[in-house]
């Protein structure tokens, strides 16, 4: 039997796979709130027979937002388009969803990536504001400083995270995932090449942790037992004296003493200067170091685009669960044809079995 189409459960969350799809910015939203490209896009993957689907990083405030185009989840009008959104999609598909609530820090007020190549907007133009982090050094050396954040500022973001967690979970949302990777405001707190700070929440490893534990904590004492709330990580800066692999493991320890039931492993995204070694599964070494040194499932993610290789990764006990991104927006079927190669049977809906080629005629479930 192939292990990536057994059954998992993530804390009390009953996964039909160990496939889930990553959270992916469309930079398609009006003022935080989702539109019908979004229904088209989740109603898309929510037919690919994965277990579980994150929707992309949603801001907590609309200073939080990477862009102007990004989901949000801070106002009645967001809520309302995101379980309109939602209700569209669950018509037709019995498929877990997840939001995985962000910050963006430093690396806010950008525009789309099709435009401009993504470029900082300056905090007096047109779709800009000014940014805000837990140090005044921004991520390219041509944009305008973030604010150091104040304890006041700390306090109204850790009240914006528990806003949104309670949103999430009023619209029925069955997972949430906290960012606290690829280089936006939990990860800028984590390294030390974006947190200069003096005070409790910068300096040492455990000052580093604090703030991001605190956001964690509050999120967690409003998200009911059913919900599995997860973390997001970047294992490493792939910069020299940056955040690395021994630091994430004694983050995530901390997050399991404090009910965390579960960490998605990735890696990057803080400075300009990183350098990555690409391949595939180039993060799954990563993965593995963490799942070795605590107890929680673990989710790999990066370049995992075979499936064979999926496969070996969750039989060797190197991760529970894949996660998909660029492969299944390329490929929305990945699931299926991945079940195809691995002898497995995965989920279709009934329009679709006809589709069943001759020589998988047992794929479909």
């Amino acid at each position: 039997m192939s292990q990536l189409f057994s059954p998992f459960a993530l804390g009390k969350l009953n996964l039909a796979n160990r496939i889930v799809i990553s959270p992916m910015c469309q930079y398609s939203a009006e003022d935080g709130s989702l539109t019908d490209w979004h229904t088209i896009h989740l109603g898309h993957l929510a037919l690919s027979g994965a277990a579980l689907m994150y929707l992309e990083a949603t801001a907590v405030s609309p200073d939080a937002r990477i862009s102007y185009g990004d989901a949000g989840l801070y106002s009645d009008a967001n809520e309302t388009a995101m379980a309109r959104v939602l209700e569209s999609v669950r018509r037709w598909s019995d498929m877990p969803i997840g939001i995985q609530l962000a910050h963006a820090g430093r690396k806010a007020s950008v525009e789309k990536p099709w435009q401009n190549g993504g470029a900082q907007i300056a905090p007096d133009a047109p779709n800009g504001w000014q940014t805000a982090a837990p140090s005044a050094l921004p991520f390219y050396d041509r944009d305008a400083p973030p604010t150091a954040m104040t304890r006041d500022d700390l306090a109204q973001t850790r009240a914006n995270f528990v806003t949104s967690a309670q949103r999430a979970v009023r619209i029925g949302l069955q997972a949430i995932e906290l960012h606290c990777a690829h280089g936006y405001l939990l990860h800028q707190f984590l390294s030390r090449l974006s947190n200069v700070r003096d005070d409790a929440y910068g300096g040492s490893l455990e000052n580093r942790l604090r703030f991001p534990l605190e956001v964690f904590e509050a999120v967690r004492a409003v998200t009911p037992a059913e919900i599995p709330l997860t973390v997001r990580v970047s294992a490493t800066d792939w910069v020299d004296g940056g955040w690395d692999v021994e630091q994430t493991i004694a983050f995530v320890k901390a997050l399991e003493a404090r009910g965390c039931e579960g960490v998605d492993v990735s890696s990057g995204g803080l400075a300009p200067q990183q350098k990555i070694t690409l391949g595939p599964g180039y993060q799954v070494p990563f993965a593995k170091a963490v799942k070795q040194a605590t107890k929680l499932p673990v989710i790999a993610v990066g370049l995992i685009t075979e499936p064979d290789h999926a496969e070996a990764i969750v039989r060797d006990g190197d991760a529970d669960l894949i996660a998909v991104a660029r492969g299944i927006l390329y490929d929305a079927r990945w699931p299926w044809h991945a079940a195809a190669k691995l002898g497995a049977r995965v989920k279709a809906p009934p329009q679709y079995l006809r589709s069943q080629p001759h020589e998988y005629k047992d794929l479909f479930s």
